[in-house]
């Protein structure tokens, strides 16, 4: 299973990723080896993730969702959690 995420970040950014273990990968950003943007914005919470199958529809809706504004991020936010 993996797991697309939306994370909001301190300065009230959000963040999108994806991992197959999400406690570990959120060790990582807050133990600054995750990724280069979370080392400057660091992870406040989670405020939305989405499971899927493979890791190959992960990447995708990771993609898609990288290519939003932050105001539709905001509403996919509001809908909660999604388990596909």
């Amino acid at each position: 299973m993996y797991i697309v995420y939306l994370a909001q970040c301190n300065d009230d950014s959000i963040y999108t990723g994806i991992t197959n273990d999400l406690e570990r990968r959120l060790k990582q950003h807050r133990e600054g080896k995750g990724a280069a943007y979370t080392r400057s914005h660091p992870i406040k919470k989670i405020v939305r993730t989405e499971q899927y199958k493979t890791k190959s529809l992960a990447l995708k809706r990771e993609i898609e969702i990288k290519s939003w504004s932050r105001e539709k991020k905001l509403v996919l936010i509001s809908l909660g959690k999604k388990v596909i």
